[in-house]
């Protein structure tokens, strides 16, 4: 089987491509080889490699730079989603899209079903919301696997971060009123495998399991890489409200995710968190 992957170079990119099973061709670009804003680019390349599948990992991800940026923001985020699944169409081969917990506004006080109304807060949110509409409008048949709060083994994600604020200053302030679910890359592309070699279409969420505060995620970080070794001594980690740390994009206060459809599919639920945290710092760690 030949899959192409866009956004290859991002953490759930590289993480599609470790976890890829044995009999796959992949087939991995990012910038600057395709730039799926590109209508025409995207047709030819898809024209030309002839996939069975095709994975959109692409993403414009910098929530805040996004209110500033919004044409580069629809560019990428729905108009670029859009593209792939209209040339994926052209060539039958099966489409993957990833979203995000984004699209909805927080109020809600259960886990937001595949099916609830979205409400987008801010630019990030509503291009991923516009990008799921423009891929279901080209490729009725698409996967959309909507999913929350990602980190990896590389690049920028908050784990990473945290591990260098611990090491370099005396106390770290996180905000404690914002709850969603911590979602290792690796994890999120195992289940993209699955779902797609079951057939899975349609929109589905997946994350890992529980729930937590960007505060709860930021002490576990801290005790997990205590117990490692990873870091030479504790510091204060102190809770602080959304209010306290003023951000150009509004963010959803609640955005746990309702896997139900998803873990049935698949058979399984996906580990807790904190197990997959401790996971990905044994990575890092070995890794150097």
């Amino acid at each position: 089987m030949k899959v192409l992957i866009t956004g290859a170079g991002g953490q759930l990119g590289q993480a599609l491509q470790a976890s890829a099973p044995a009999q796959v061709d992949i087939i991995a670009l990012d910038l600057p080889q395709l730039d799926i804003g590109d209508a025409d680019a995207v047709t030819r390349l898809v024209a030309d490699t002839t996939p069975d599948l095709v994975i959109n990992a692409a993403a414009y991800t910098a929530v805040d730079r996004a209110e500033h940026d919004v044409d580069l923001v629809y560019r990428v985020n729905a108009e670029g989603p859009g593209h792939l699944a209209a040339a994926a169409t052209v060539q039958q081969a099966r489409f993957v899209h990833v979203s995000t917990d984004f699209v909805f506004d927080g109020v809600a006080g259960l886990p937001y079903r595949p099916e609830d109304t979205p409400a987008p807060l801010g630019v990030y949110g509503a291009s991923k919301l516009a990008g799921e509409r423009a891929v279901l409008a080209a490729h009725p048949r698409a996967l959309i696997v909507r999913t929350a709060w990602v980190y990896g083994v590389t690049g920028a994600n908050f784990v990473r971060t945290m591990l260098r604020l611990m090491a370099e200053r005396d106390e770290v302030r996180v905000v404690a009123d914002q709850i969603g679910t911590p979602t290792f890359a690796g994890s999120l592309a195992q289940a993209l495998w699955t779902l797609d070699s079951a057939g899975a279409h349609g929109l589905h969420h997946w994350t890992d399991s529980g729930a937590a505060s960007w505060y709860d995620f930021a002490v576990a970080i801290q005790e997990e890489a205590l117990a490692m070794g990873m870091l030479s001594r504790a510091v204060p980690v102190l809770p602080i409200a959304t209010s306290d740390y003023p951000t150009p994009a509004k963010r959803p206060h609640y955005s746990v995710l309702n896997k139900s459809s998803a873990i049935e599919i698949i058979g399984a639920a996906p580990p807790h968190w904190r197990v997959n945290l401790r996971h990905m710092l044994g990575v890092i760690k070995a890794n150097g």
